[in-house]
């Protein structure tokens, strides 16, 4: 090993960490040059080379007005949450730093315990007030919530979800903005992965045709749910209990094509006949077969929370699917009240996956995507 081969190794390192998103506005330029090659030797920036470092931003998607949820203080591996009437304190790994005001944790009406056993994945509910547990079979404390004109019945459950994911709602606004730009009548939305359903309301309500696809009865019931509180048939979408990759796979050989295809794949799970899904097996199929089920003019919205998975890559992944927009997904923290401890420090921004939009034959010019 050459003696300048540590520095420059390391130079290398620093050098990857600064071309990993481009700058977002501003003059900064990421530029990468060969590490043994000499000075004289030919640089390229993000505007000399458009490709994909042009479209991976150092940014977060907008988050659109949420007035039934805040994040209202987030630290030591937790997040505290307001849901409409209910502040709800759960884990979260993402949330490295130190909370910002002890007094409004005690402000939750329940906090989530993880089980040791499963690893922390399942758990239990606990009053805070008492630390009684809650009876999720005889679902208790349901209640909802609204985003523009969709209902979405929340309830804890005992994988510490509620039936909703609030940083969700970017896609939510986009979803919609995508809608009005496509000239098909009615679009045809395929929502894999599709959960309780709230992106599928909010298309129905616009006014496209949708197929909401989930390896889960109970997430399915649940979307039914959704679609009644929000005033809509319990048979006003396609549901469909497969496992995605599945489905995916039998509507390619069946030539369907959809003008908007959201999917949001966890890192692991399985169908409802044992098929398993893992990301890092599986995903590049997936990829690949919903380019064959896009139409001529059509969007996709791609993200995950599948850990260690970052834009640059969600970006590396879509590149031939169309123009690609990736970025993160986040939740920022609510100002704390005047006078309360830590109220002059800065919101902070929660990380919540890497996402990215996907357009092929569709101007949407003009949005206004990042925070």
């Amino acid at each position: 090993m050459s003696p300048g081969a540590p520095a420059c190794k390391a130079l290398s390192r620093r050098r990857s960490q600064a071309a990993r998103y481009a700058v977002k506005g501003g003059s900064k330029e990421a530029v990468q040059r060969p590490c043994h090659a000499p000075a004289s030797a030919p640089v390229w920036t993000r505007r000399e080379r458009p490709g994909l470092l042009a479209r991976v931003h150092s940014a977060v998607f907008k988050a659109p007005l949420f007035p039934a949820h805040e994040l209202l203080d987030s630290g030591a591996g937790e997040k505290l949450e307001r849901f409409g009437e209910r502040v709800l304190r759960r884990p979260d790994p993402q949330a490295l730093w130190n909370p910002r005001d002890e007094a409004v944790w005690r402000t939750a009406d329940w906090r989530f315990e993880p089980a040791r056993a499963s690893g922390g994945q399942r758990g239990q509910w606990l009053s805070q007030a008492s630390s009684r547990e809650l009876d999720l079979e005889a679902n208790a404390g349901a209640w909802s919530i609204r985003f523009g004109a969709a209902t979405a019945v929340l309830r804890p459950t005992a994988f510490k979800h509620v039936g909703i994911f609030p940083e969700q709602a970017s896609n939510w606004v986009f979803l919609q903005q995508t809608l009005a730009r496509i000239d098909a009548r009615p679009a045809r939305v395929l929502n894999l992965f599709g959960y309780t359903g709230v992106a599928s309301v909010i298309a129905l309500q616009a006014g496209a045709q949708v197929t909401h696809v989930d390896a889960s009865k109970t997430s399915l019931a649940w979307a039914r749910e959704n679609l009644v509180a929000s005033g809509l048939a319990p048979d006003a979408m396609r549901l469909m209990l497969d496992d995605a990759l599945g489905f995916a796979r039998k509507a390619a050989r069946r030539g369907e094509r959809y003008e908007v295809i959201l999917a949001d794949p966890p890192h692991h799970g399985r169908g409802p006949r044992g098929e398993e899904w893992q990301f890092e097996e599986h995903v590049a199929e997936l990829v690949r077969l919903l380019e064959e089920l896009l139409a001529p003019k059509a969007c996709l919205i791609f993200s995950t929370y599948a850990f260690g998975f970052s834009p640059l890559g969600l970006a590396s992944l879509l590149q031939r699917t169309g123009q690609v927009e990736a970025g993160e997904l986040a939740l920022l923290e609510a100002p704390l009240a005047a006078g309360a401890k830590g109220a002059q420090a800065a919101p902070r921004a929660l990380a919540c996956g890497a996402c990215a939009r996907v357009a092929r034959g569709v101007d949407l010019s003009g949005l206004s995507l990042w925070s």
